[in-house]
């Protein structure tokens, strides 16, 4: 099984999983505990017509900033009050990768890095790639490092089927030491633009480990659990 790691874009045919560890792949996991399904949209105009078609709830940011006239932000915190109806979200980074995805697309976080890569296993032929969302197209270390936590679960009793590329035997080296990992994450650019905006919380929340055994997917333009 050959896994490979990128940034930004998409090269796979097989098993793709979007990791934007803060905050949308959280958020969007979270919501499906009690949301039968999400619907992500690349533009706020396009969501907003979308929530009124679906009588939908609204998430969404901007650079951190929650969305004026939104129901949530981007916030699996914010999201868990939320149940019954579909979610539309929009964000800056992890909507906009879902749509670049040519296989399989899931989506996979710290909070369920255990669940997606079972899951990925499971369905892949022989390539699972992990796309780190980055922000507007920049390297973030939340992700790499969100991507080496699933990466070490694809390998866990696997070490001699997995092929890893070279950046993601980086990923799955650099998450050895949860300690440093939770440190790195929590001085982030990200994370330190999320406590300057009040979303402290949601940068402890992100860094749970397998707190979900849901594995979301992406197929045909709606999110829902992968079964």
């Amino acid at each position: 099984m050959q896994v490979s790691l990128s940034l930004e874009r998409s090269f796979s045919h097989d098993v793709a999983i979007m990791v934007d560890v803060l905050r949308a792949s959280t958020t969007i996991t979270i919501a499906l505990e009690k949301i039968p399904y999400v619907i992500p949209t690349l533009e706020i105009e396009e969501a907003l017509t979308m929530a009124a078609k679906h009588q939908a709830f609204l998430a969404g940011e901007r650079s951190g900033v929650t969305i004026e006239g939104f129901d949530a932000g981007n916030s699996p915190l914010e999201i868990q009050k939320f149940t019954g109806k579909t979610l539309i979200i929009t964000t800056s980074n992890g909507t906009r990768i879902l749509e670049g995805i040519r296989g399989r697309a899931l989506i996979g976080s710290f909070v369920n890095a255990q669940a997606v890569a079972q899951k990925a296993r499971e369905i892949a032929n022989d390539h699972i790639e992990l796309v780190m969302a980055g922000v507007r197209g920049r390297f973030a270390i939340e992700d790499f490092l969100g991507a080496g936590e699933i990466i070490s679960h694809l390998k866990t009793n696997n070490l001699n089927e997995m092929a890893l590329n070279e950046m993601a035997q980086s990923a799955f080296l650099a998450v050895q030491n949860q300690e440093l990992v939770d440190h790195h994450v929590k001085n982030s650019l990200s994370a330190r633009n999320l406590r300057k905006l009040g979303f402290g919380e949601d940068v402890e929340f992100c860094l749970q480990r397998d707190i979900s055994q849901i594995v979301p997917q992406f197929k045909d333009g709606i999110i829902k659990i992968l079964e």
